[in-house]
């Protein structure tokens, strides 16, 4: 797939665009790009997280799962959602949801735009770290394609725990790191004011991420951005991910598997 073009905007005008309120969510995405969607409630063993949303669908006529983080666009559904932050419950429940795919042979999409996961002390209390660790793991032992996009945000462990497939792409104005600006720029010079300069030097922008190899493709937006036009985001996103998809689904399974393990575990090597 060729790669686009990208406009020069600075860092920070990205990330702004990544939180914008009005920028399309997972649930605006499913309803564009995928029909007979079936939400599965619950992770069996504690119970069930809004933040987030998994379930079965077909997409252009072909049955698949998809795994999302969901925000709010409203203070009572935000706070519903947890503002896009996970706990134990939604991760587990993302992993139900994989494995339910699996068993009947369904590729997985997933779509992530999360701050980060909760860490709160009741998400502590049940296991947050194990849960996102115990995700990476199957996820790369999953042998059906898996196909992640960052829609919006992709903070640290929250995004990498629904992150690990055979092809990850970003949109234009998506933004993933360990950290947000406001995070780094208060931890390193004690100001948060100074997130401008810290979301330059992270190289946390999609076009960053794909010169480093971290990403596969970077997905182009409506001119202005995404939340300008929700159905042309989804048409170009759409097309994407059936092309991406149909590259995946060619491999066979050893290969899929060897091929995502080793795409993940090149990340950062330095060569001597």
């Amino acid at each position: 797939m060729t790669q686009v073009q990208l406009q020069t905007t600075e860092a920070i005008d990205r990330v702004k665009l990544a939180r914008h309120d009005k920028r399309p969510y997972a649930l605006d995405f499913i309803e564009r790009l995928f029909t007979d969607f079936v939400e599965i409630h619950g992770d069996r063993k504690y119970g069930d997280d809004p933040a987030i949303v998994a379930g079965l669908a077909n997409f252009r006529g072909r049955p698949v799962a998809i795994v999302a983080h969901q925000k709010g666009r409203d203070l009572k559904e935000r706070q519903t959602r947890n503002f896009g932050m996970p706990k134990p419950d939604g991760y587990r429940k993302a992993m139900r949801v994989m494995q339910i795919a699996e068993k009947f042979n369904r590729p997985i999409f997933t779509l992530i735009d999360t701050p980060g996961a909760y860490p709160g002390i009741d998400a502590e209390e049940r296991g947050q770290a194990e849960a996102i660790a115990f995700n990476l793991r199957e996820m790369a032992r999953l042998k059906v394609p898996i196909i992640v996009t960052v829609t919006g945000e992709g903070g640290s462990g929250g995004a990498l725990a629904i992150g690990v497939g055979d092809v990850v792409s970003m949109l234009e104005n998506a933004v993933y790191s360990v950290i947000t600006p406001e995070g780094c720029a208060a931890i390193l010079w004690k100001d948060a004011k100074l997130a401008p300069q810290a979301a330059e030097s992270m190289k946390m922008t999609a076009k960053n991420l794909r010169e480093a190899g971290l990403i596969d493709f970077v997905v182009p937006e409506p001119e202005g951005g995404a939340h300008e036009d929700w159905d042309a985001a989804a048409q170009i996103l759409g097309d994407h991910l059936e092309t991406v998809l149909k590259q995946a689904s060619e491999l066979s399974f050893d290969e899929r598997l060897e091929r995502r393990y080793q795409k993940f575990r090149l990340m950062g090597a330095i060569e001597e």
